[in-house]
């Protein structure tokens, strides 16, 4: 029975209300600092795959470059004095002096104000029309009029002319149904081009608008003609494709069908 007394006895004993002073006074006691502690910043994030492809493939590029020998544009060293802007000017101060001088003698050359020639493709299911129309002019002004000599009189000289060839396919000897056929169109699309040639026209072709008008075979056959070896001479002369077909829509009743019998 003396060994448990002893245990008993040896074993701190701290009674009810001592322990209650004792946490209280831990409770009161304060930190040495009352700052707030923060986390620390994350290490940076690795590049992307995409990345790390995209900035090789710049650098390659580059590098490409610079053996081809194309470098990178250079700033200008220093800009031009004031006195050196009086004696001679930059470059794009001489490029506008010369681009309104050009733009001034055009407007003081009457030939860039003339209107352009016109070639009218009248193509119908039984016929095909071409007419080579030029600004107005005298005749005496007019390449291939035939009375532009010096025997002609100054009435005949000074007549405008504006309709230089007028031809259709019965002009070339087709008759019948034979002159709605895509080969007499064909055939008078050569004639007229060859005519204009012939007669000199070309020199006073500046400009060339192409008016077609109908749905008949001269239509494709004329476009063949001008994209092809007869047509080289004046197919860089067109300005424009116009297409005057005319559409109905209502109005009167249209003409009996022609029957060709």
């Amino acid at each position: 029975m003396a060994a448990p007394r002893v245990q008993r006895l040896v074993t701190p004993f701290v009674c009810q209300s001592c322990r209650h002073k004792i946490l209280s006074q831990h409770s009161i006691l304060r930190t040495f600092s009352t700052t707030s502690v923060y986390r620390a910043d994350d290490p940076p994030p690795a590049a992307s795959a995409v990345q790390t492809t995209l900035g090789a493939l710049s650098s390659n590029i580059t590098t490409s470059n610079r053996s081809k020998g194309f470098n990178s544009p250079t700033p200008p060293s220093k800009s031009m004095g004031f006195i050196d802007a009086l004696d001679g000017g930059t470059s794009d101060d001489r490029d506008i002096d010369s681009l309104l001088g050009e733009y001034s003698s055009r407007n003081q050359n009457p030939t860039y104000l003339q209107k352009p020639h016109r070639i009218y493709v009248y193509s119908t299911k039984h016929n095909t029309h071409i007419t080579f129309v030029q600004p107005p002019k005298s005749a005496a002004e007019t390449s291939g009029s035939g009375i532009s000599s010096s025997g002609a009189s100054a009435a005949e000289k000074s007549k405008m002319v504006t309709v230089l060839l007028s031809v259709s396919a019965g002009n070339l000897n087709f008759k019948k149904a034979a002159r709605g056929s895509y080969d007499a169109a064909y055939q008078l699309s050569a004639f007229v081009l060859g005519q204009i040639r012939e007669r000199g026209m070309l020199r006073d072709v500046r400009g060339l608008e192409v008016v077609l008008r109908g749905f008949g075979a001269g239509r494709e056959a004329f476009t063949k003609v001008m994209l092809g070896a007869e047509g080289r001479n004046l197919r860089g002369r067109v300005s424009a494709v116009i297409d005057a077909t005319r559409l109905k829509l209502g109005g009167p009743r249209g003409k009996r069908p022609r029957r060709l019998g």
